[in-house]
């Protein structure tokens, strides 16, 4: 039988590191801020088990450990395009240009356009999981999903 962190924490680790990495867009410190998110779970998994919404608990300690990277790191922006661009060279040949274009685009979106469209889109989150995620209004995560649709439709019409 599984323990209830085997059963309702570890298997967000995959979701957990998407969003990591569209936070810090780096692969190695997206996998040590998921461990120290983990770690912290672990040590508080009574306290979890009691939660109404364990999964909120996670996302919020992933934020917070990404923004204390930020801050411990002195770097307050994200990487820049030259870097996002290196990683998806990779997947030119096999990557429809839509996909390529796309990708591109989401990176020039402003951080809670990006974030939400991230989690509704790729991660297939509700608005209130997203509202109660990102602890912003429900309004909030609608505006901003429909603002990031609406740029993402402009952009593409002008690509043809």
């Amino acid at each position: 039988m599984k323990t209830f962190f085997e059963a309702h924490i570890w298997p967000l680790k995959s979701k957990l590191y998407r969003m990591a990495y569209l936070w810090v867009k780096d692969r190695d410190v997206a996998n040590d801020v998921l461990q120290q998110v983990f770690e912290k779970a672990w040590l508080q998994r009574n306290d979890l088990q009691k939660m109404e919404n364990p999964t909120g608990w996670m996302v919020r300690s992933l934020k917070n450990e990404s923004l204390q990277h930020f801050r411990s790191t002195k770097r307050l922006e994200s990487l820049g395009d030259k870097e996002f661009e290196e990683e998806t060279k990779e997947y030119d040949d096999e990557s429809p240009k839509r996909l390529r274009l796309v990708f591109k685009f989401l990176e020039k979106l402003p951080d809670k356009q990006r974030e939400v469209f991230q989690l509704r889109e790729v991660e297939g989150l509700s608005y209130e999981e997203i509202s109660e995620y990102l602890e912003v209004s429900l309004d909030q995560v609608k505006v901003n999903l429909h603002r990031a649709r609406k740029s993402l439709r402009d952009y593409l019409m002008q690509q043809k």
